[in-house]
């Protein structure tokens, strides 16, 4: 696939046990490869909705009866289904990050190999780009998304180097970014500094987090007893949201006990898969990903 290599797929669409007259949700469309598998194992009364925000991805669309893609973020599922008249599903699936399309495209500004316009936006509706996270923002608030997001430990002095930087002249693009900040940049760490860098600024500029977190509420009303929830996550940050609320539903905090001590959670936790050494040298955007599975209780 051109447009993007999906991550662990039969893995994931396996974890769905799909119900032949079942409704399923991809939240992530990108270049359909999920769903296309999806669809391969519905029947003809299935039913397979499918989220993406980026204006992109909705050349990919499939042409089938059974198929809806939603051009919106998955963070209104729960608004966007309902408007289709769909109050429960059977599972949902989600491939979180960024797309191979989307770091490909040099002028999306996601990669650290182009130099291109401090974009980042995964929906072109949003407001905030990148130019205006590095160009506007005070410096706490810079080196909070630093350290918090790119969990860079230097994030303070990094903050710092950006704003004495934009002070004479504004930075406008990746490798301006990056010159800016070469000093922090020694040649054995460069790429792995500039992409927790471009990561920190990514989250912040889409509210990646949040709109999980915002997602993940949802899930619990939306699937039927039995349904299940896959979700592939590629860094720390989102992994550890999933995995505290599939254990827990809750992302901070433990749930409250009952008078005998036990506590009632919305899922069954399932197992964590990983992909195969093979998959990795096939598709180097494999090697962080983490598949976790749920079945709603």
């Amino acid at each position: 696939m051109t447009y993007h290599n999906p991550v662990l797929l039969f893995e994931s669409v396996d974890s769905l046990e799909i119900v032949p007259n079942g409704i399923y949700v991809d939240v992530t469309f990108g270049g359909g490869g999920h769903s296309k598998e999806i669809l391969k194992r519905l029947g003809s009364d299935g039913k397979l909705f499918a989220f993406d925000q980026d204006e992109d991805a909705l050349k990919n669309t499939i042409d089938d009866e059974r198929f809806v893609l939603i051009h919106e973020n998955f963070r209104y599922i729960k608004r966007f289904l309902k408007f289709y008249g769909i109050k429960k599903v059977n599972g949902i699936l989600a491939d979180l990050g960024v797309s191979s399309h989307q770091f490909d495209e040099a002028s999306r500004g996601f990669s650290t190999r182009y130099d291109a316009d401090l974009d980042m936006r995964m929906s072109k509706k949003s407001t905030v780009t990148a130019y205006e996270v590095i160009n506007k923002y005070p410096e706490g608030k810079l080196s909070n998304i630093l350290f918090l997001y790119g969990e860079l430990r230097n994030a303070r002095a990094l903050a710092k180097q950006i704003v004495e930087s934009r002070r004479e002249r504004s930075i406008k693009t990746s490798f301006e970014l990056k010159r800016t900040l070469q000093h922090f940049l020694p040649k054995n760490k460069e790429h792995k500094i500039l992409a927790q860098i471009f990561q920190a600024i990514r989250i912040e500029v889409n509210q990646e987090l949040e709109a999980l977190k915002e997602f993940l509420i949802q899930t619990e009303e939306l699937l039927e007893i039995g349904g299940k929830l896959i979700v592939i996550s590629y860094h720390s940050l989102e992994d550890r949201l999933v995995k505290r609320f599939i254990r827990s539903g809750m992302f901070e905090g433990e749930p409250e006990k009952d008078f005998y001590g036990n506590v009632t959670v919305p899922f069954k936790k399932g197992k964590l898969i990983t992909p195969t050494l093979e998959e990795i040298r096939s598709n180097n955007r494999a090697r962080s990903a983490k598949l976790r599975t749920a079945t709603k209780l």
